[in-house]
């Protein structure tokens, strides 16, 4: 069975067509919102070749595919005749739950812009091990063009943020940018920094009309403004439209609506979200200032059942804000370790198992999720076997405690694989380093004693 017919499958055993509200994708699912959950069959689907599994978490049934998802995806819209696929036939669901409104924004904006921010923290996270280990000078050309290349990504991440959010929120990309724009205008930018610096002509607010404050805040790299401030402009957009005449919508609907959501980022949402973005990195912070090793316990343990769950996406926000604030994080360290226990444990399963064919299959997933997708690993070998996903867990929570206790902590983004671990040369690298052979021989050597030899106990 090739692609397309097993993408076929899958749109009938979901319910069809109609069924179909909306689909989109993250690094290694596809995700759906369905009209009608009841009408799909996970056993059937989890048969098709190519699928590693299949779930339905948070109001979302999610079908994980791996690597090969964007493929999946894009001949899916093909399939279905549209981009980003929305139904407009009425729901026969109850309203979503916040949480389950938040994971489906959170994994719907930040899935398509993953692959960017994963490169270019991967460029980053290489070029510092490189500037570390002296083998290039910090001030040479090479590191200002290959630092541009990484860093620009992350900048300006607002635009990035915008664009895949009004795919989310279903209002006009380019206005969305243009908001983004204004978030991002070089004397809102340049007034921040001599805010930061107490510069004596620094000023707090520019005052529109003599009445109305805007706030100086630095926005670049910032996350949580810019999703709201384009949640806010699809509401604006839509009453705006409502109101204007037929003859005027052209020229004065996009005017009216970018003068008003700007004006509402500006004035309104960008500084209640810095403080919102602001408030949950406090709230880590604070987890880690009770006790180090308890906050990596937590986070250890909970990011494999956030993997499996798919929600890991939750923590992104966090982190990228830590940078944004602090210049570093804390919790990408803990998802570095988390994927090290996975693939060790999977490691592990291939070394006992006694099938050519699952062995193969098995060395494929782990060495996958040393390279930072997880996702084979979970679902296609460690839900099969229980102890050894309690196994992985453990060694994640034992790990992430030990680097939390030596304040292990990254300085920008970057996919959590085994090639990261350039990024983490410096004062923290003999720790960050330990910690990845805790997590990869504890999981290998708990799984081996928990699973044995013989059967899954799954």
């Amino acid at each position: 069975m090739g692609t397309q017919d097993a993408i076929n499958n899958i749109i009938r055993l979901v319910g069809g067509e109609g069924n179909i509200n909306k689909v989109w994708h993250c690094m290694t699912r596809l995700r759906f919102d369905l009209i009608d959950d009841n009408k799909v069959d996970q056993g059937e689907i989890k048969k098709l070749p190519g699928v590693l599994g299949a779930q339905l978490q948070s109001d979302q049934f999610q079908i994980i595919i791996g690597p090969k998802v964007n493929s999946w995806y894009e001949q899916m819209l093909a399939t279905l005749g549209g981009d980003n696929r929305t139904n407009d036939a009425p729901a026969q669901k109850g309203r979503k739950s916040l949480v389950s409104m938040f994971m489906d924004t959170v994994s719907g904006v930040f899935g398509p812009i993953v692959p960017a921010i994963a490169g270019a923290g991967m460029i980053k996270g290489l070029l510092a091990g490189l500037i570390a280990l002296k083998l290039v000078s910090a001030k040479s050309d090479t590191v200002v063009v290959i630092d541009l290349i990484a860093s620009g990504v992350f900048y300006f991440l607002p635009f990035f943020l915008a664009v895949s959010a009004a795919k989310i929120f279903k209002t006009n990309e380019y206005l969305a940018a243009a908001v983004a724009a204004c978030l991002m205008y070089p004397s809102l930018i340049e007034a921040a920094k001599a805010l930061a610096a107490h510069q004596p002509e620094a000023v707090t607010a520019f005052w529109l009309l003599n009445a109305i404050p805007v706030s100086v805040f630095n926005y670049s790299a910032s996350v949580i403004p810019v999703i709201f401030s384009v949640l806010a402009l699809s509401y604006i957009h839509r009453w705006v439209d409502s109101i204007m005449p037929d003859v005027l919508k052209t020229v004065f609907t996009p005017t009216l609506t970018l003068f008003l959501g700007a004006l509402a980022a500006l004035v309104v949402i960008g500084p209640i979200g810095i403080y919102l973005g602001k408030g949950l990195a406090l709230f880590i912070e604070g987890l880690f200032s009770v006790s180090s090793s308890f906050a990596g316990l937590v986070v250890g343990a909970i990011r494999p059942v956030a993997i499996l769950t798919g929600m890991h996406h939750a923590m992104t926000p966090i982190a990228l804000q830590n940078f944004s604030d602090r210049g570093y994080d804390m919790l990408m360290p803990m998802m570095f370790m988390a994927n090290m226990a996975i693939a060790g444990s999977t490691f592990a399963i291939w070394r006992i198992s006694k099938n050519r064919q699952d062995r193969t299959v098995t060395l494929s997933a782990g060495i996958s999720a040393l390279l930072g997708i997880t996702e084979p690993a979970l679902f296609g070998v460690l839900t099969r076997y229980k102890k050894a996903f309690i196994a992985a867990t453990i060694a994640s929570s034992l790990a992430s405690a030990f680097i939390a206790f030596f304040g292990v902590r990254l300085y920008g983004y970057i996919l959590s694989s085994i090639f990261s671990l350039p990024a983490y040369i410096g004062p923290y690298f003999m720790f960050a380093l330990a910690g990845v052979v805790i997590a990869l021989v504890l999981s290998f050597i708990l799984t081996t004693i928990l699973v044995g030899k013989d059967q899954p106990d799954a």
